[in-house]
């Protein structure tokens, strides 16, 4: 556990050097979901950064909705080993693979699908993971959302379709942080109480604080025990926007500003250097 906390740590101080170095992109939710990356790809699913096989045959894939948290998914696929974390000073800038929402033609290790179109990736996670049983692969497949996507209404159209289809090879995670770009999910478009919900569409309904390091990875993993019996598996995660970070912490403005200098510097502060910076 020290070790995945490190990396964690690492990955909060890579998100907030990388929006700062271009002054765009989103903070919040991908410090709240640092520790969600850290745990799944070092420690729970089984996949191969080299070389990337686009297909993924024979291994767990992941894809990510809420594209906008792209930081943390680069910094996390640089630290895994799908390409050199130097490439981490790009995030943004022109010619970049790095685009702020993730893209398939600039063929960057790691990204299967391209998203930020909010809404969409349950249904690409979904085809996915009826592709492999098609092919006999017995491998999973995991998916990140954000709360607020699930005011699109696609989501309940695929949340009904997969226990419909005994998509049993899915587990899907919603960050539940509560917040969105125009500020909370309630004063927004209230989601109510999302365990019945699910519930009553077929899913298998797990939870977990997703800023406690070991509740993620044994959560994790019971969901990774629960795939097989028929049901598609959706873990509620509860994060705060801005983890680790103090004065970004809850507030949804830092769904998509950068910070100052200054700020950088209190952020850093609190953000040691563990792996090395890029």
């Amino acid at each position: 556990m020290p070790q995945l906390k490190d990396i964690a740590t690492q990955i909060r101080r890579d998100i907030v050097r990388m929006v700062h170095g271009c002054q765009s992109g989103h903070p919040g939710g991908s410090l709240g979901c640092a520790d969600f990356f850290t745990a799944l790809y070092f420690k729970v699913m089984q996949h191969k950064p080299q070389p990337f096989e686009m297909d993924g045959l024979d291994q767990d894939l992941f894809f990510l909705s809420n594209g906008h948290i792209s930081p943390v998914f680069y910094s996390t696929l640089a630290h895994a080993g799908y390409f050199d974390k130097a490439e981490l000073a790009t995030f943004r800038k022109l010619n970049s693979r790095l685009q702020g929402h993730p893209t398939t033609h600039e063929h960057l290790p790691g990204i299967r699908v391209a998203s930020g179109s909010l809404g969409q990736g349950m249904s690409v996670a979904i085809g996915a993971a009826l592709s492999k049983k098609l092919n006999n692969d017995d491998r999973l497949v995991f998916s990140l959302h954000g709360d607020g996507e699930l005011e699109e209404g696609q989501n309940w159209e695929a949340i009904m379709f997969a226990p419909h289809h005994k998509v049993d090879n899915l587990i899907v995670t919603v960050d539940w942080n509560g917040q969105q770009i125009d500020g909370t999910v309630e004063d927004v478009a209230g989601l109510g109480d999302l365990e019945p919900k699910f519930a009553a569409f077929g899913w298998k309904v797990l939870h977990m604080n997703g800023n406690d390091m070991d509740e993620v990875v044994a959560t994790l993993e019971k969901a990774v025990s629960l795939t097989g019996q028929g049901q598609p598996i959706v873990i509620l995660m509860k994060t705060v926007m801005g983890q680790g970070v103090d004065f970004m912490e809850g507030h949804h403005e830092w769904h998509g500003i950068a910070p100052s200098d200054e700020q950088l510097a209190k952020a850093l502060a609190q953000l040691p250097e563990t792996l090395g910076d890029y």
